[in-house]
């Protein structure tokens, strides 16, 4: 097994179950975007959130 696949299982199995829960939902859906060959598609999101984090920051006056 992959190393990164082996401590995943092993944190999967550690955390608590929420915790758990929302990174097996995180891990499914890059799958599926890696799947689709569309992976480019979350690092533009990233930086849109980027930039709308940027937006949202207060300004200094």
């Amino acid at each position: 097994m992959d190393a990164l696949a082996e401590k995943l299982d092993t944190k999967l199995r550690t955390w608590k179950p929420e915790t758990a829960a929302e990174v097996r939902e995180r891990v499914a859906e890059v799958i599926e975007l890696a799947d689709a060959d569309v992976l480019d598609l979350i690092r533009s999101r990233v930086r849109e959130q980027a930039v709308l984090d940027i937006l949202d920051e207060p300004t200094a006056r």
